[in-house]
Protein backbone atom coordinates (compact mmCIF):
# COMPACT_ATOMS: atom_id res chain seq x y z
CA UNK A 1 0.00 0.00 0.00
CA UNK A 2 1.26 3.51 -0.55
CA UNK A 3 3.01 5.22 3.05
CA UNK A 4 4.33 8.18 3.78
CA UNK A 5 7.47 7.72 1.95
CA UNK A 6 5.87 7.37 -1.29
CA UNK A 7 7.06 10.39 -3.36
CA UNK A 8 5.30 9.07 -6.88
CA UNK A 9 2.70 6.80 -8.58
CA UNK A 10 2.43 5.42 -11.57
CA UNK A 11 -1.19 4.33 -12.86
CA UNK A 12 -0.66 1.68 -15.82
CA UNK A 13 -4.02 0.14 -17.92
CA UNK A 14 -4.46 -1.09 -21.51
CA UNK A 15 -6.75 -0.59 -24.18
CA UNK A 16 -7.62 -2.86 -26.74
CA UNK A 17 -7.84 -6.45 -25.13
CA UNK A 18 -10.90 -7.87 -26.85
CA UNK A 19 -11.12 -6.57 -30.40
CA UNK A 20 -10.74 -8.48 -33.73
CA UNK A 21 -8.63 -6.42 -34.92
CA UNK A 22 -5.79 -3.71 -34.14
CA UNK A 23 -2.90 -3.27 -31.77
CA UNK A 24 -3.27 -3.58 -27.59
CA UNK A 25 -2.60 -0.52 -25.86
CA UNK A 26 -0.62 0.20 -22.61
CA UNK A 27 -0.98 3.65 -20.69
CA UNK A 28 1.58 4.89 -18.22
CA UNK A 29 1.31 7.46 -16.31
CA UNK A 30 3.64 8.96 -13.79
CA UNK A 31 2.29 12.02 -11.00
CA UNK A 32 3.81 12.95 -7.83
CA UNK A 33 1.38 11.75 -5.18
CA UNK A 34 -0.01 15.19 -4.49
CA UNK A 35 -0.40 15.54 -7.92
CA UNK A 36 -3.36 18.23 -8.41
CA UNK A 37 -5.98 16.49 -10.46
CA UNK A 38 -8.38 19.79 -10.18
CA UNK A 39 -5.76 20.84 -13.51
CA UNK A 40 -6.87 17.96 -15.56
CA UNK A 41 -10.84 17.40 -14.82
CA UNK A 42 -12.99 14.52 -15.66
CA UNK A 43 -10.65 11.89 -15.24
CA UNK A 44 -11.78 8.18 -14.21
CA UNK A 45 -12.86 5.06 -16.62
CA UNK A 46 -12.15 5.66 -20.40
CA UNK A 47 -15.23 3.52 -21.06
CA UNK A 48 -17.82 5.50 -18.97
CA UNK A 49 -16.00 8.74 -20.90
CA UNK A 50 -17.31 10.02 -23.87
CA UNK A 51 -15.22 9.88 -27.17
CA UNK A 52 -14.68 14.10 -27.16
CA UNK A 53 -13.82 14.01 -23.72
CA UNK A 54 -11.28 11.37 -23.42
CA UNK A 55 -9.91 13.86 -26.73
CA UNK A 56 -9.75 16.99 -24.07
CA UNK A 57 -8.49 14.89 -21.21
CA UNK A 58 -5.62 13.33 -23.60
CA UNK A 59 -5.15 17.11 -24.92
CA UNK A 60 -5.05 18.53 -21.38
CA UNK A 61 -2.39 15.78 -20.54
CA UNK A 62 0.12 16.66 -23.40
CA UNK A 63 0.02 20.29 -21.93
CA UNK A 64 0.90 19.23 -18.95
CA UNK A 65 3.27 16.96 -19.65
CA UNK A 66 5.06 19.59 -20.95
CA UNK A 67 5.26 21.80 -17.73
CA UNK A 68 7.16 18.57 -16.05
CA UNK A 69 3.91 18.38 -13.85
CA UNK A 70 3.50 14.69 -15.41
CA UNK A 71 4.85 11.89 -17.76
CA UNK A 72 3.44 9.38 -19.91
CA UNK A 73 4.05 6.64 -22.16
CA UNK A 74 1.59 4.70 -24.26
CA UNK A 75 2.91 1.11 -25.99
CA UNK A 76 1.28 -1.11 -28.53
CA UNK A 77 1.75 -4.19 -29.45
CA UNK A 78 0.81 -5.59 -33.24
CA UNK A 79 -2.12 -7.59 -33.77
CA UNK A 80 0.56 -9.96 -35.55
CA UNK A 81 2.40 -10.50 -32.16
CA UNK A 82 -1.06 -10.88 -30.19
CA UNK A 83 -1.57 -14.10 -32.53
CA UNK A 84 1.78 -15.42 -32.57
CA UNK A 85 2.63 -14.97 -28.50
CA UNK A 86 -0.74 -14.47 -26.90
CA UNK A 87 -2.89 -11.25 -25.92
CA UNK A 88 -1.35 -11.39 -21.65
CA UNK A 89 2.75 -11.53 -22.78
CA UNK A 90 1.71 -8.78 -24.93
CA UNK A 91 0.24 -7.00 -22.68
CA UNK A 92 3.60 -7.69 -20.05
CA UNK A 93 6.40 -6.84 -22.73
CA UNK A 94 4.13 -2.94 -23.77
CA UNK A 95 4.23 -2.68 -19.58
CA UNK A 96 7.50 -3.41 -19.13
CA UNK A 97 8.72 -1.13 -22.68
CA UNK A 98 6.67 1.51 -21.22
CA UNK A 99 7.83 1.78 -18.08
CA UNK A 100 11.75 1.19 -19.85
CA UNK A 101 10.92 4.19 -22.12
CA UNK A 102 9.62 6.17 -18.84
CA UNK A 103 12.67 5.77 -17.07
CA UNK A 104 14.81 7.22 -19.74
CA UNK A 105 12.58 10.32 -20.19
CA UNK A 106 14.01 13.42 -20.11
CA UNK A 107 11.92 14.97 -16.84
CA UNK A 108 11.64 18.50 -16.67
CA UNK A 109 10.31 20.97 -13.99
CA UNK A 110 9.34 18.63 -10.90
CA UNK A 111 9.74 14.96 -12.13
CA UNK A 112 13.55 15.87 -12.45
CA UNK A 113 14.23 14.59 -9.02
CA UNK A 114 12.83 11.13 -10.00
CA UNK A 115 16.03 10.10 -11.73
CA UNK A 116 17.82 9.96 -8.86
CA UNK A 117 15.13 7.69 -7.02
CA UNK A 118 14.14 5.33 -10.02
CA UNK A 119 10.81 3.84 -11.08
CA UNK A 120 11.76 0.51 -8.46
CA UNK A 121 12.68 2.58 -5.48
CA UNK A 122 10.18 2.57 -2.77
CA UNK A 123 9.61 6.53 -3.35
CA UNK A 124 7.68 5.32 -6.19
CA UNK A 125 4.17 2.88 -6.12
CA UNK A 126 2.88 1.40 -9.10
CA UNK A 127 -0.80 0.96 -9.61
CA UNK A 128 -2.30 -1.63 -12.45
CA UNK A 129 -5.91 -1.99 -13.36
CA UNK A 130 -7.86 -5.60 -13.24
CA UNK A 131 -5.00 -8.14 -13.18
CA UNK A 132 -2.36 -6.16 -14.44
CA UNK A 133 1.51 -6.55 -13.05
CA UNK A 134 4.36 -4.87 -13.96
CA UNK A 135 7.86 -6.58 -14.23
CA UNK A 136 9.14 -8.59 -11.03
CA UNK A 137 12.25 -5.86 -10.53
CA UNK A 138 9.32 -3.12 -9.26
CA UNK A 139 9.15 -4.19 -5.62
CA UNK A 140 6.43 -1.80 -5.21
CA UNK A 141 3.38 -2.31 -6.96
CA UNK A 142 -0.33 -2.64 -6.25
CA UNK A 143 -2.70 -4.47 -8.60
CA UNK A 144 -6.74 -3.14 -7.75
CA UNK A 145 -9.93 -4.38 -9.19
CA UNK A 146 -11.58 -1.54 -11.01
CA UNK A 147 -8.50 0.77 -10.50
CA UNK A 148 -9.55 2.55 -13.60
CA UNK A 149 -12.56 3.80 -11.88
CA UNK A 150 -11.01 3.70 -8.43
CA UNK A 151 -7.74 5.29 -8.93
CA UNK A 152 -7.33 8.68 -11.17
CA UNK A 153 -3.63 7.81 -12.37
CA UNK A 154 -4.62 4.87 -13.64
CA UNK A 155 -8.10 5.82 -14.85
CA UNK A 156 -5.76 8.70 -16.86
CA UNK A 157 -3.15 5.77 -18.65
CA UNK A 158 -6.48 3.93 -19.79
CA UNK A 159 -7.85 7.40 -21.12
CA UNK A 160 -3.90 8.05 -22.93
CA UNK A 161 -3.99 4.26 -24.64
CA UNK A 162 -8.04 4.31 -25.70
CA UNK A 163 -7.12 7.84 -27.38
CA UNK A 164 -3.92 6.35 -29.08
CA UNK A 165 -5.14 3.44 -30.35
CA UNK A 166 -8.38 4.79 -31.31
CA UNK A 167 -6.75 7.39 -33.27
CA UNK A 168 -4.47 4.55 -34.59
CA UNK A 169 -8.02 2.67 -35.68
CA UNK A 170 -8.68 5.94 -37.83
CA UNK A 171 -5.78 6.71 -38.87
CA UNK A 172 -5.30 2.97 -40.89
CA UNK A 173 -9.15 3.28 -41.49
CA UNK A 174 -8.11 6.09 -44.15
CA UNK A 175 -5.80 3.28 -46.38
CA UNK A 176 -7.83 1.82 -49.54
CA UNK A 177 -6.95 -2.04 -48.41
CA UNK A 178 -8.94 -1.36 -45.04
CA UNK A 179 -11.48 0.74 -46.19
CA UNK A 180 -14.41 -1.86 -46.60
CA UNK A 181 -13.61 -2.67 -42.73
CA UNK A 182 -14.96 0.52 -41.40
CA UNK A 183 -12.54 0.54 -38.96
CA UNK A 184 -12.95 4.14 -37.72
CA UNK A 185 -16.70 3.29 -36.63
CA UNK A 186 -16.04 0.27 -34.39
CA UNK A 187 -12.29 0.54 -33.76
CA UNK A 188 -11.77 -3.32 -34.21
CA UNK A 189 -14.28 -4.53 -31.73
CA UNK A 190 -16.54 -6.97 -32.69
CA UNK A 191 -19.84 -5.53 -34.00
CA UNK A 192 -22.45 -7.17 -36.06
CA UNK A 193 -21.57 -4.83 -39.00
CA UNK A 194 -17.57 -6.01 -38.77
CA UNK A 195 -18.09 -9.45 -38.33
CA UNK A 196 -20.22 -9.35 -41.93
CA UNK A 197 -17.38 -7.08 -42.96
CA UNK A 198 -14.60 -10.04 -42.33
CA UNK A 199 -17.14 -12.73 -43.53
CA UNK A 200 -17.65 -10.99 -46.99
CA UNK A 201 -13.74 -9.99 -47.33
CA UNK A 202 -11.88 -12.19 -45.05
CA UNK A 203 -8.79 -11.16 -43.11
CA UNK A 204 -6.65 -7.86 -43.04
CA UNK A 205 -3.00 -7.85 -42.10
CA UNK A 206 -4.49 -5.71 -38.98
CA UNK A 207 -6.88 -8.77 -37.53
CA UNK A 208 -6.19 -10.85 -35.46
CA UNK A 209 -6.51 -14.47 -37.27
CA UNK A 210 -6.43 -16.62 -33.23
CA UNK A 211 -9.61 -13.64 -32.03
CA UNK A 212 -11.82 -14.43 -35.36
CA UNK A 213 -11.86 -18.33 -35.97
CA UNK A 214 -15.70 -18.65 -34.78
CA UNK A 215 -16.39 -16.45 -38.12
CA UNK A 216 -17.06 -18.22 -41.47
CA UNK A 217 -15.76 -16.48 -44.36
CA UNK A 218 -18.46 -16.56 -47.39
CA UNK A 219 -16.67 -17.02 -50.74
Amino acid sequence: MVNKQKQWQIGIDEAGRGPLAGPVAVGVVLVPVDFDWNIIPGVGDSKKITAKNREVIYQRAKEIQRTGQLAFVVEMVSARLIDKVGISPCIKKAIAKGLSKLEKTNFKGGLASLKKLGLGSEGVMIKLDGSLSAPPEYLYQETIIRGDAKEKVIGLASIMAKVTRDRYMKKIATKPSFAVYDFARHKGYGTKIHREAIAKNGLSLEHRVTYCRNIKVVV
